[in-house]
C-alpha cells in the first residue's frame, strides 16, 4: 500500500512528471465528467433507460420538476462554500496565519484539493440544468456567457467566473513552467472570480431572498474581507522590512557606545 511519506518523496524526487501526472489526472476527470453527462443523456432514451427512470421516479419521484432544482442549488451552495474555503486559504497561506495549526504543505494541498473538488460540484451543479425540466439550458448557453434565458447578467458573470477559477486551478499543476511570479499573478484573478461567484449567488440564486442564505452569503464575504485586509496589511509590513537597510559593520558598536556616554 502506497502512503502519504512514500508519495511526497516521489513528488520531491521527480516534480516534472508528478506536475504532469496531476495535469492529466486533472483533465481526464474533467473530460470523464463531461463524457458521464452525455452518456446519461443518451442512456436516458433508451429502452432500458426509460424502463430506470420509470423506477426512480416511482421510488423517488424523481420526474418532479423540483427535483432537478433541488440538485443544482445544493450542487451550487456545496461549489459556494468549497470557492469560499479555497479563496480564504489562498488569502492566509503567505500570511503564516495557520501555520501554528496546520503545516505549510499540507495547507497549501488541501487548498489545491478543495479548488479541484469546488470544479467538480460547479460541472454538477451546471450540468444538471441541461436535464431541468422547467427551464432547461442548451450546452451553449451554459459555456457562452451572458445569452442565459434566466437573469443572463448575473449568470454570465457566474460563467466567467468558472472560466477564472478553471484558470487559477490549472496553474497548480503548471507552476515550475510558468514560474512563481506569473503564477502569483495570475492568482489574484481569484479574488475576481470569488467576487463574481459572490454577485451570481447572491443576484441569480432564487433562494437568495431568504434569511439563511443572505446571512450564509454575508457573513462568508466578510471573512474574504477581512483575510483580504490581513493579508495586504502583511504585504505592507514585509516590504518594509526589506526596504529597512541593514547595518553596517560596527555601526551597532558605536550606538552601543552612544547609549553608555
Amino acid at each position: 500500500m502506497i502512503n502519504s511519506d512514500t508519495l511526497t518523496t516521489f513528488k520531491r524526487a521527480h516534480p516534472a512528471l508528478w506536475n504532469s501526472a496531476t495535469v492529466l489526472a486533472a483533465g481526464l476527470t474533467i473530460l470523464l465528467g463531461f463524457a458521464a453527462t452525455l452518456g446519461i443523456l443518451s442512456f436516458s432514451n433508451t429502452p432500458l433507460g426509460i424502463a430506470i427512470q420509470n423506477i426512480l421516479n416511482w421510488l423517488l419521484a424523481a420526474n418532479s420538476v423540483q427535483a432537478m432544482w433541488y440538485v443544482t442549488r445544493s450542487a451550487g451552495f456545496a461549489s459556494y462554500l468549497l470557492l469560499w474555503l479555497s479563496t480564504a486559504l489562498g488569502l492566509a497561506i503567505p500570511t503564516k496565519l495557520f501555520d501554528r495549526l496546520m503545516p505549510r504543505a499540507a495547507t497549501f494541498d488541501f487548498h489545491q484539493f478543495i479548488s479541484l473538488l469546488a470544479i467538480g460540484f460547479i460541472i454538477l451543479h451546471v450540468g444538471v440544468l441541461m436535464i431541468d425540466r422547467y427551464l432547461p439550458y442548451t450546452l451553449a448557453q451554459i459555456l457562452v456567457p451572458f445569452i442565459s434565458p434566466y437573469r443572463p447578467v448575473w449568470v454570465g458573470i457566474g460563467v466567467f467566473s468558472f472560466y477564472l477559477t478553471l484558470l487559477v486551478t490549472i496553474t497548480f499543476y503548471i507552476r515550475s513552467r510558468i514560474g512563481m511570479k506569473t503564477f502569483k499573478v495570475i492568482h489574484y484573478f481569484s479574488l475576481v472570480s470569488y467576487l463574481g461567484v459572490v454577485m451570481h449567488s447572491f443576484l441569480s440564486g432564487t433562494d437568495s431572498s431568504l434569511p439563511a442564505v443572505q446571512g450564509l452569503y454575508i457573513s462568508t464575504f466578510l471573512v474574504v474581507v477581512f483575510f483580504t485586509a490581513y493579508w495586504i496589511i502583511s504585504g505592507v509590513r514585509q516590504s518594509k522590512k526589506k526596504s529597512v537597510p541593514a547595518p553596517k559593520q560596527g555601526q551597532n558598536y558605536l550606538q552601543l557606545q552612544r547609549i553608555r556616554k
